[in-house]
Parts: C-alpha cells; structure tokens; sequence
C-alpha cells in the first residue's frame, strides 16, 4: 500500500519536473527571439503607441527600418573564430 503511494508521488513529481524544464526551454527561446529582435520590436511599438495617441509614428517606422537594415547587415556578415577578435573588441 505505502509503495503505491510513493510511487504516484514519485510520478507526479516527474511530471511537474518536466513541465518545469519546457516552461524554462520556452522562457530561454522568448528572450533569445527578443534580444535578436528588440530594437525592431521597439521600433515598432513605438510607430503603433504613436498612432494610437493621434501623433506622427515616423520616428518609431525609422527606428524599426535602421534596426532591420542592420540586422540584415549583420545576418550577411562572416562569422567566424577568424575574425572573433574583432567582434568581440567591437561588443557584437
């Protein structure tokens, strides 16, 4: 009797570890996506919390368009351990 018990605890606990593990995997992507993305996702916010409070959204729209130029630049760039030092010295 006792050892059934233990062993649904047992399995419950399993479960809530995993579950555990996947929020933690899914909190781990949502900020890696967020700091590849932020300034562009700024930007934009920006543009649409302008447009809702009835001014000019240009200055957010050219926030978003200089972070997606450069992300673009970034993308094509050569990564490599040859030019680490460089990148590293530059803080990308």
């Amino acid at each position: 009797m006792k050892s059934a018990i233990f062993a649904k605890r047992k399995q419950a606990g399993q479960g809530m570890t995993e579950y555990i593990i996947i929020v933690a995997l899914i909190a781990v992507a949502a900020i890696g996506v967020y700091s590849f993305f932020g300034k562009a996702i700024r930007g934009q916010m920006q543009g649409m919390t302008n447009e809702i409070a009835g001014t000019s959204a240009t200055a957010g729209t050219a926030n978003a368009t200089a972070a997606a130029t450069n992300a673009n630049v970034e993308g094509a760039a050569s990564k490599g351990m040859s030019n680490y030092n460089n990148d590293a010295a530059r803080g990308k």
